[in-house]
């Protein structure tokens, strides 16, 4: 038997996701099988994907090529019509034991090539969960999926579907499990996080659920959210972020722009003073609080003086982490019909963009030496403080534990313990 081989492109609930198909595919007898989870958040993403999976089919001859994930769902008949894939699966399908049992080997000759359902049918979210994946030290939670907004460079709702929760009493029953399997911090993760709760009874709030978490399971030390749109933060999280010490103060935030006129024609939902505004806030209830955001260069009509905007955003934030996306036309989306950019300019733009990131978190760790921090160990040398700075150590230290450590000094773009 073959094991099959599962090469993941993509957002952090892809890699989620991935895990939950191994799952799948392992409980169904799934063998010599390379399986792509695709992404479709821009072209680029897409030539990656079928770059991929030309070079798996070279690399195993025989295997049965299967090929999900956004892009699959998204542009089904793309990757049905290359010569080394044998079956297409949608983002619900994915998800589902049913179609895994299909492809066992005694049954894969019989199995549709195209099996992709209309995704905005879906109500519910997939109900199966994994107990975490990743390193020892830190579990991805689903609590999420989907999402009702229409940005204009976005094709993911038409991948992922509207968006769904995950009730609160299923969260709170898999973290249990988590810290009863020795996970030290769980990471909240979605596609439009802050949108959790609106499918549900009472329609509760992020805020809510991450009060209950911390409620519910006392002896989860750290609890971390991933990417979050500031403008759809309720009271009750900026109350946790205030007062709960075991949610981490790292965020995430997609901003995409520094300029107002750009952030209506992405349809975004907030000006750059409800950025500035909400990141003040923040940090003047939590001093300790860092930032990351998604930021894209280069999008339909930006000028240099809008380009400028997000430039100064950086600091105007205090962003730390930044995510830089050169903007790529996604066809079907409207952003693709604006008028573009020049793509020297998209590609310097989003190089200056990235030096400003870059000076951003060399201020933010040359400020640590001498402070002592929290650090969860990934390994016997490295860890990250709730901030998510990597620290190398010099003596081995007990993995998947939170150590005390002294910051003695920066190596590159890690702290030093």
């Amino acid at each position: 038997m073959k094991t099959p081989i599962f090469s993941n492109h993509g957002c952090r609930l892809n890699a989620y996701e991935t895990e939950a198909m191994k799952e799948l595919a392992a409980a169904s007898g799934v063998e010599n099988a390379v399986i792509v989870n695709t992404c479709a958040v821009t072209s680029e993403a897409v030539r990656k994907a079928r770059q991929d999976i030309r070079k798996l089919g070279r690399e195993n001859p025989g295997a049965t090529i299967i090929v999900t994930g956004c892009a699959a769902q998204t542009t089904p008949e793309v990757f049905g019509q290359m010569d080394e894939v044998d079956v297409v699966l949608g983002n619900t399908e994915k998800m589902n034991p049913a179609t895994w049992a299909q492809l066992a080997p005694d049954l894969i000759g019989q199995t549709e090539p195209v099996q992709v359902d209309d995704i905005m049918s879906v109500s519910e979210t997939a109900g199966h969960l994994i107990d975490g994946f990743g390193t020892r030290s830190r579990a991805y939670v689903q609590v999420q999926n989907g999402c009702d907004h229409r940005c204009t460079f976005c094709i993911i709702p038409y991948g992922r579907g509207n968006s769904r929760s995950v009730p609160a009493g299923v969260v709170v029953d898999q973290i249990k499990r988590l810290v009863d399997r020795g996970y030290n911090e769980v990471v909240l993760t979605g596609v439009d996080l802050t949108s959790w709760g609106a499918d549900l009874p009472a329609q509760p709030k992020l805020g809510d659920l991450v009060m209950r978490i911390l409620r519910l399971v006392p002896d989860l030390p750290r609890l971390r959210i991933s990417s979050i749109d500031s403008i759809e933060v309720d009271e009750s999280l900026m109350a946790a972020i205030a007062t709960e010490t075991r949610l981490m103060p790292h965020l995430h935030l997609s901003l995409q722009h520094g300029d107002d006129l750009i952030l209506k024609r992405m349809k975004r939902r907030h000006l750059r003073d409800d950025a500035i505004r909400f990141c003040e806030d923040a940090k003047a209830v939590r001093p300790d609080m860092t930032f990351g955001a998604d930021i894209i260069a280069g999008f339909p009509t930006e000028t240099d003086a809008m380009f400028a905007q997000s430039l100064d955003l950086v600091e105007a934030c205090d962003l730390t982490w930044l995510h830089v996306f050169p903007y790529s036309p996604r066809p079907g989306t409207p952003a693709a019909r604006m008028p573009q950019v020049d793509g020297k300019a998209i590609k310097d733009r989003a190089a200056r963009l990235r030096a400003a990131g870059r000076a951003r978190v060399a201020a933010h760790l040359a400020a640590q030496p001498g402070k002592t921090h929290q650090v969860l160990m990934e390994n016997a040398r490295m860890g990250r403080t709730a901030q998510f700075a990597e620290v190398t150590f010099s003596a081995d230290q007990p993995e998947s534990q939170i150590v005390n450590a002294l910051i003695t000094g920066v190596a590159g773009d890690q702290l030093t313990a």
